[in-house]
């Protein structure tokens, strides 16, 4: 199971860090990926974390303003978003998954955490 957290309405340029900690499995094995959805836009990979892969963002939108990083002790991922514009609201999900950083290889979903840029 993963459970999201830290999300919220924030004012533009502020930050929010958003958690995700797993229970019954060990995260730290996984390649954690970040995902997004608008309202009435497809899904987006945000970026992803892993064993192999210190992190990176996958959308040119968020390079240089979201970090990627996990607490192999607390069992927990977590997007630091900072700068955060108008086009980043949305509701935010983590995954989990052994093999690569996409949707369709995900074996474990959060139920998302929503995020506001308003001010």
């Amino acid at each position: 199971q993963l459970v999201e957290s830290g999300g919220g309405l924030v004012q533009p340029g502020g930050s929010l860090r958003l958690s995700c900690t797993a229970s019954g499995f060990t995260l730290g094995y996984y390649v954690i990926g970040w995902f997004r959805q608008a309202p009435g836009k497809e899904r987006e990979e945000v970026g992803c974390i892993g064993p192999n892969d210190g992190g990176r963002g996958r959308i040119q939108s968020v390079k240089g303003r979201f970090t990627f990083s996990q607490d192999y002790a607390e069992n927990t991922a977590y997007l630091q978003m900072n700068s955060l514009e108008p086009e980043d609201p949305a509701v935010y999900y983590c995954a989990a998954g052994v093999t690569e950083c996409s949707a369709r290889a995900m074996d474990y979903w959060g139920k998302g955490t929503l995020v506001n840029v308003s001010s």
